[in-house]
């Protein structure tokens, strides 16, 4: 190599370095607040970065019950870009945090962003006779009352919505970004031996929509529910599944009937191995109990169930029992934090 070469090429590293110094330097410091459920989570999206720091709330209870909360640092936070990590798992809990995420905005912070992971009534979004109660459209206008803060309006960070259409149930007053947990499940999936041929299934026609263009990579086969008398059948629409491990994919999981039909049906017509993935795992009343390789023979019939930490309660539940993983949003949520 030549002088000129090489001086050039140490020219080139030294710009490499200090375009990354400046990136760096241009990145936003971000305070997090964090309700109790999410605190795990929380700690690990400030291990994700050294431009969050963790800030404390005192949730407490007067006698009768209601919340008697105080925010830690107010007077430090002014002039800041803060956040909030949410966990509405329960109705019980969520007065509590709307107490806070409106009052954060006023505190003259220079901006304010809402990561609410999971949109807990995102499956309640249409009416479907008169005197139905559409609450994912109620939700959406809960939070599009957070009050906008010296920087302009809240942004909302959500995961996989349930219906792609409930991003226009949010009012101008706040900036919903919806983002995936789709690329950690590739993440994962590419981990995975070279000797598995995997094929992505999708338990019907929605979830096909929702993350058919994110997982394009693999080949696909489409289950679908059919009505049967006074049952739902779910039956194969299109695809072949035979001798693949094949990996049902959706949005979230309740039950989990649905996902066990589905991969009856799977393995019925030549499935080699079975897995799921869902970006949230509800769970509620322990149902994610049938799933354990102790319960029922089930141990032959998902080889991996992945789920995100978007419901803290179900992580603490489930530890690490097989078949279970839990992939993070911590990375994401980071850099979302960053936009």
């Amino acid at each position: 190599m030549s002088e000129n070469a090489a001086n050039n090429n140490i020219m080139e590293k030294n710009q490499i370095c200090k375009d990354a110094i400046v990136s760096e330097l241009q990145k936003k410091k971000v305070h997090l607040f964090y309700c109790l459920e999410c605190e795990e989570l929380a700690r690990n999206i400030a291990a994700e970065s050294d431009h969050i720091t963790l800030q404390s709330i005192n949730w407490r209870s007067f006698a009768d019950g209601f919340p008697n909360l105080f925010i830690n640092n107010a007077h430090e936070i002014r002039g800041q870009h803060v956040a909030f990590l949410a966990s509405f798992s329960s109705p019980a809990v969520i007065f509590e945090q709307i107490s806070v995420i409106y009052l954060l905005p006023r505190l003259f912070v220079a901006s304010f962003t809402l990561v609410l992971p999971f949109f807990p009534t995102g499956s309640f979004e249409r009416m479907e006779e008169e005197g139905d109660v559409a609450t994912a459209f109620t939700m959406a206008r809960i939070v599009s009352n957070i009050p906008i803060s010296r920087g302009g309006p809240t942004s909302v960070v959500i995961y996989d919505i349930h219906a792609l259409q409930e991003r226009f149930y949010f009012a101008d007053q706040v900036l919903p970004l919806f983002e995936t947990g789709i690329p950690l499940l590739t993440k994962r999936l590419q981990q995975l031996p070279e000797t598995e041929k995997i094929i992505v299934a999708f338990p019907d026609d929605g979830a096909w929509k929702r993350f058919h263009k994110l997982l394009d990579q693999y080949p696909t086969v489409v289950c679908t529910k059919v009505r049967e008398g006074d049952k739902r059948i779910v039956r194969l629409k299109e695809g072949n599944p035979g001798g693949c491990h094949v990996v049902i994919v959706d949005d979230l999981v309740q039950s989990g009937g649905t996902l066990i039909e589905c991969q009856k049906v799977l393995a019925a017509h030549g499935a080699a191995k079975v897995s799921a993935y869902v970006t949230h795992g509800v769970f509620p009343n322990s149902s994610w109990e049938r799933f354990t390789h102790k319960n029922n023979g089930l141990e032959e019939a998902f080889g991996y169930f992945w789920i995100t930490d978007s419901c803290p309660q179900t992580v603490k539940a489930i530890g690490n029992k097989a078949p279970f993983e839990v992939l993070s949003l911590a990375g994401s949520i980071a850099d979302a934090l960053q936009i």
